[in-house]
């Protein structure tokens, strides 16, 4: 038997003990009267009753210190002779282990290093934990155990439990900011019968009740959104989960976080001065500060937010004119550059590569604009330049954290994408849109000018100068070989 099977069976023989007793070792409550954190800034002598999980147990003999922790930090625990009553210092040297939930009620003191403990009176089993913590110095080593027991990951590390708190802030950050300038947040379908809103390849699933396949989301509630700009509802956002069944890397994941917001009689341009506000506001609120090293890049969102212009940008960095050029010579230049594409997708497809290639050397924080309507079939044309549409993507340390734009309200025109959009889907792009026509229908009633703009958590990743998969709870994990087979 290893060493820590001896301890699980150890664990399990104080247990039935425990139970022999007539103890519950699960009772379902504890009248907790003080947070540790509060127990921490009591004065001295001041009488306590707080509960929490032991981390670490030392037994000297005449005395004892353990480390108590719950949601709000931790306190040291002094079991002592003659100051604890007998019955409960043969309690703990019996039965608690570290890991152990427990209740406690005693007095502060300061001990002699000059700590603030609790001196216990009473100290009684709430949860009896029976697999040991990792060791304190080796905790989690490998990253696969720590996103599959994410639980001990958030207990065993500080700055893990931290950084899923200020996520949470990050997020009411921008609900509270949006709330504010007078948006309404409403909650739209997760399950679609067509997969709008986005180009992106949707995750499919089968309604029983109703015998129909439908999608998981991949935009969080675009073309519903809009919906209520017809409806007549002039500010509104979602918060939400959306799904997109494409491929893994730092940056993108299957199931995350958006915000979209939709913003009546407003266009592109309003919408860049309120993102760039809130994206200011949000990092100096949740992050403190102004200045990012992200990924290696420096970026600082204090300073005047630049303007790329998509055609001019991709010509100065490849030399390609993306409106002369035909795919044969897009093709070549991207063999050059050792980019990888699909060969069958079309050229504005294949366009959208080399822009991700020059987007590797931009630090911003920026706005890209200009981009081809045929990257964005959503998107209102640009008066000016017909051939392009009123898009402003977000772009910091190299990536896209953020997308809008003026949406397109003419359903003719949208009735006519949508149409050459299904005809590329048909010819195996697998990203693009369907002929969503419930959707060009409200548009056919009228919708008043519009700027919709949205932004993941990967904004809050690059912030943290962390992984997109890094930043989530609880990632999707693949499911765990049978070791013994």
């Amino acid at each position: 038997m290893g060493r820590e099977e001896q301890i699980i069976s150890e664990r399990i023989r104080k247990l039935e003990e425990l139970r022999k007793e007539g103890i519950n070792p699960y009772p379902n409550k504890y009248d907790k009267k003080q947070t540790c954190l509060e127990c921490s800034k009591s004065k001295i002598k001041s009488k306590v009753k707080t509960a929490g999980r032991l981390m670490t147990k030392r037994d000297l003999g005449k005395i004892a210190f353990c480390v108590l922790r719950d949601g709000t930090g931790d306190i040291q625990l002094v079991i002592q002779e003659k100051e604890t009553p007998e019955k409960f210092r043969e309690f703990f040297k019996k039965y608690l282990d570290s890991g152990d939930f427990v209740g406690v009620e005693g007095e502060i003191i300061k001990t002699k290093t000059g700590e603030i403990s609790i001196l216990v009176k009473k100290i009684e089993i709430i949860s009896k934990s029976i697999l040991p913590l990792p060791e304190k110095w080796k905790g989690l080593q490998d990253e696969e155990e720590r996103y599959r027991k994410r639980y001990l990951d958030i207990l065993m590390n500080k700055d893990v439990k931290e950084m899923f708190v200020k996520k949470a802030k990050f997020w009411n950050s921008i609900r509270n900011f949006l709330l504010e300038k007078g948006f309404l947040e409403v909650e739209t379908p997760v399950l679609e019968s067509s997969a709008g809103g986005a180009a992106a390849k949707p995750f499919i699933t089968h309604h029983n009740a109703l015998d129909l396949d439908v999608y998981l989301r991949i935009s969080m509630g675009e073309l519903w959104q809009k919906k209520l700009m017809v409806a007549g509802y002039e500010k509104t956002f979602e918060i939400g989960r959306q799904f997109r069944n494409e491929g893994m890397d730092m940056e993108h994941l299957q199931d995350y976080t958006q915000m979209e917001f939709y913003w009546s009689y407003a266009n592109y341009q309003d919408g860049m001065k309120l993102v760039e506000e809130m994206y200011k506001k949000v990092s100096k609120e949740v992050f403190g500060k102004m200045k990012f090293d992200i990924h290696g890049y420096k970026v600082d969102f204090s300073k005047k937010w630049e303007i790329y212009d998509f055609e001019t940008l991709i010509k100065k960095e490849t030399k390609i004119d993306i409106y002369k050029a035909d795919v044969n010579e897009i093709k070549k230049k991207l063999n050059e550059l050792k980019i990888e594409y699909n060969p069958s997708v079309d050229k504005w497809r294949l366009v959208d590569q080399l822009w991700k290639y020059c987007r590797k050397k931009i630090s911003g924080p920026g706005f890209l604009t200009g981009q081809p309507v045929e990257l964005s079939p959503l998107a209102k044309r640009n008066p000016e330049d017909k051939r392009k549409v009123e898009q402003f993507q977000v772009i910091i340390a190299g990536s896209e954290v953020g997308n809008g734009y003026s949406e397109l309200n003419d359903p003719l025109d949208q009735e006519e994408r949508f149409k050459e959009q299904s005809k590329q889907k048909e010819a195996g792009d697998e990203e693009s849109m369907e002929h969503d026509k419930g959707f060009v229908e409200a548009l056919k009633y009228g919708m008043p000018p519009t700027c919709g703009f949205g932004l993941s958590e990967r904004l809050f990743a690059f912030l943290m100068g962390k992984t997109l998969r890094e930043c989530v709870i609880f990632p999707l994990m693949k499911p765990e070989i049978n070791k013994e087979k």
